[in-house]
């Protein structure tokens, strides 16, 4: 059995525990078809740029989620037609946001393993980012809640979000752990915190998560191929804990 040296072990939830990026993907494919029919050609890449450029400009007025995405996706196809984007149109990508916010959730594979195995030593946190309904609903759909003692929905993760939750939970930074699949999100900041960060990079990544690997703090972060390898390299962490 694992020996608790951690006071508190969090994990990302979109495109860490459960399949997330795809539905993006799925969106920017169907407002490329839309293009294409009201006379829009773009490739894939072209398409991905523009989008991206104001999907990142918005973030300070809608913050991430779906809802932001679809009015970040709604403002593209407007600015790309110049204005001539059919009312119908955009009712299509309004409906494709309802199936976004009700779909499926799949989880990794493991996921549920390792978020059970470890909730039976350590108490476990949610953070993640997004809207708080669409956010709450996917944990409850995924059938991870029971293992979750707390659960932090978030507009931002910088290091004074974390800091603020560490301090709000009573927990020293050196006692706590995040894993996730954001550089940006769920490492960088958690390891200028003080913590420590374990980074399960997900096949498909926003391009805004991207980041650099964090420089001279190898002894509090590891990457890691899947999320089955997490629990014994939880224990390699626990041991360095113990010895500083």
């Amino acid at each position: 059995m694992m020996q608790r040296s951690f006071e508190l072990i969090a994990f990302d939830g979109d495109d860490t525990l459960w399949h997330n990026e795809r539905s993006y993907r799925e969106g920017r494919d169907r407002l490329r078809r839309l293009l294409a029919a009201a006379g829009v050609d773009l490739s894939a890449e072209e398409l991905e740029t523009r989008v991206n450029t104001i999907e990142f400009a918005n973030l300070q007025y809608f913050g991430y989620g779906v809802s932001s995405f679809t009015l970040s996706i709604i403002e593209a196809a407007i600015v790309l037609t110049s204005g001539r984007i059919a009312a119908a149109d955009v009712g299509q990508l309004v409906a494709m946001a309802k199936r976004m916010m009700a779909e499926e959730i799949e989880l990794f594979a493991s996921a549920r393993d390792t978020v059970a195995a470890l909730s039976a030593v350590y108490p476990l946190m949610l953070i993640t980012k997004g809207d708080l309904l669409h956010q709450t609903s996917k944990l409850d759909r995924s059938g991870l809640r029971r293992y979750f003692s707390f659960v932090e929905v978030v507009s931002h993760k910088t290091t004074d979000v974390y800091a603020s939750i560490l301090n709000r939970h009573g927990i020293d930074p050196d006692g706590f752990l995040m894993i996730g699949n954001s550089l940006r999100s769920d490492i960088l900041p958690v390891i200028e915190v003080g913590a420590w960060a374990i980074h399960v990079p997900a096949a498909l990544s926003w391009a805004h998560e991207d980041a650099d690997e964090p420089d001279g703090s190898l002894d509090r972060y590891a990457q890691l191929p899947a999320l089955g390898d997490v629990c014994d390299f939880v224990e390699t962490f626990a041991r360095s804990a113990r010895a500083r």
